[in-house]
């Protein structure tokens, strides 16, 4: 079976001073092994990394632009 791709991009929710933790861990515990999940940030998300590895992910970071990061989360297969 084919990893899923899911993208979020939560850089309009934070300029509108929201909160997006809750919306990034509903997408997290909906991921199976090897899907990916694609977060678009205004920042480098450094303090998500730790909750994700806690939750069995690998990251991937690039910036793509001043206030653009793209960070690719891979679920490792069990």
């Amino acid at each position: 079976m084919e990893p899923r791709i899911i993208e979020l991009d939560v850089r309009e929710d934070l300029k509108n001073k929201i909160e997006p933790f809750q919306k990034i861990m509903e997408v997290i515990k909906e991921l199976k092994d090897r899907d990916i999940f694609i977060l678009h940030a205004p920042f480098k998300p450094v303090p998500l990394f730790a909750v994700l590895k806690a939750k069995g992910f690998t990251h991937e970071e690039d910036e793509l632009e001043k206030g653009h990061w793209k960070v690719k989360f891979t679920k490792k297969q069990k």
